[in-house]
């Protein structure tokens, strides 16, 4: 078991956090983590900072009065130091409204992994236990971080992950290099580092909502809605849920109350909301909205309709993705998503990443081949193969290579149809899977 390197210290003072940022300077990457509270915030109240270089590792109190976490906020932004994180989104969402900007050279462990092979979305104790063969106690994961002292086990619990994760880092770094795959991670990483993932400005909020209508006032008023509750979400310092959930804001977007009256018809509004403070803004939100809907509205371009045949089409390249994925020991969705399948069914040409750089090598060639009838999809016993289709003498038509070389001994050499069949399956690129 990982246990760290010496006793557990807790910086609390400036001058105590400055000098771990200065000694951190030396070392090329710095394993970071949180502990925060959100369940009846809209911001996220952080309690905890755990951090860890080779050699020390600290606790970081930043509810301590007096602390000011510019030294760490300075390390944060330098872009020569690696900021190591795993399921980086709700850290960086803190550190974004802490510094005003998103941390510069930030490494996502779970991304990583899903690169090199460990699975789509992987557990942090689950890494821990691939990669360096150690449990992690999670006992103390659902604990009140905020109340003041913290216990022995919550130090201990909350030091040691970023313990394993400063022993973890370099071990998953070299398999993605060994394996030419650190690009594959870095690609994956620029999603995760998109600031609009992080732009809380209520005029943004609609896009959290899915759109149902592209009517130039329902628009309008959608936006309205959103921002309006995004606004009061902020301002409360309450979850959006609280405020409004979704499907108020779908009926009260279908319906478009003007009145205080109004919502006493709707059934996902409280009794009384109507002639509260909440209500009567709301309104006027919704007033200004509709009084000018053109201006309100965001600019959408409506999305065409998808053709009727890519139904059967997008099937069949979720099995090839499939197939690809595996070869590959990858998590599909790191290679292509349903979305794109859709594109890429409709669009040989689709502007999509499948058809670009590793993964057009890895299925997006095949992808086109398959749709281009030049090979098929089979089953041999219980298993998917990928066959060559082999145009017989006058082109007009197709026949599976497999069929063809049954019917030719020279061809097959006397061998079985399941062994001409391997070396067909291995033509068209179904190979066994990566190391």
């Amino acid at each position: 078991m990982l246990t760290p390197s010496e006793s557990i210290t807790t910086l609390t003072r400036t001058d105590e956090l400055a000098g771990f940022c200065a000694r951190a300077m030396a070392h090329p990457f710095i394993a970071l983590d949180t502990e925060f509270m959100r369940e009846t915030t809209y911001w996220p109240k952080l309690c905890l900072i755990q951090a860890a270089f080779p050699g020390e590792e600290v606790l970081i109190d930043p509810l301590v009065g007096g602390l000011d976490l510019a030294p760490l906020l300075d390390l944060l932004a330098r872009p020569d130091i690696t900021k190591v994180f795993h399921a980086a989104r709700q850290d960086l969402e803190i550190f974004v409204r802490l510094m005003g900007a998103l941390p510069v050279n930030v490494f996502d462990t779970q991304i990583g992994a899903m690169a090199a092979g460990y699975g789509d979305s992987i557990s942090y104790e689950n890494l821990v236990g691939a990669i360096l063969d150690e449990s992690v106690d999670k006992s103390s994961r659902f604990t009140d971080w905020a109340r003041r002292p913290l216990s022995l086990a919550q130090q201990a619990y909350a030091l040691a992950d970023v313990v394993h994760l400063r022993a973890l880092f370099p071990k998953l770094l070299d398999k993605l290099r060994s394996t030419g795959r650190e690009d594959w991670a870095q690609e994956e990483l620029k999603s995760l580092l998109n600031p609009e993932l992080y732009d809380t400005s209520p005029d943004r909020a609609w896009k959290r909502l899915r759109i149902r209508r592209y009517k130039t006032e329902y628009l309008a008023v959608l936006k309205a809605v959103a921002a309006w509750r995004e606004r009061e979400a902020q301002n409360r310092d309450q979850p959006r849920g609280r405020i409004l959930k979704d499907d108020a804001i779908y009926e009260i977007v279908d319906r478009k109350p003007r009145v205080p009256e109004d919502f006493s018809e709707l059934r996902a509004t409280p009794r009384g909301f109507g002639a509260s403070r909440m209500g009567t803004s709301l309104i006027e939100a919704i007033g200004e909205a509709l009084a000018n809907p053109e201006l309100a509205a965001p600019e959408i371009v409506r999305p065409e309709p998808p053709p009727a045949f890519i139904g059967p089409v997008t099937e069949l390249l979720k099995v090839l993705l499939k197939l690809a994925a595996e070869r590959k020991g990858v998590a599909p969705r790191l290679i292509a998503t349903g979305e794109d399948l859709d594109k890429l069914a409709a669009d040989d040409e689709a502007d999509i990443p499948a058809l670009q750089g590793w993964r057009r090598e890895a299925f997006g060639e095949q992808a086109l081949r398959l749709k281009r009838g030049e090979i098929a999809l089979t089953l041999v016993g219980c298993q998917i193969r990928i066959l060559q289709v082999a145009r017989v003498k006058g082109g007009a038509e197709t026949l599976p290579a497999e069929s063809a070389s049954r019917a030719n001994d020279a061809e097959t050499g006397g061998r079985s149809p399941a062994e001409a069949l391997t070396e067909t399956v291995q033509a068209a690129g179904d190979l066994p899977p990566e190391a």
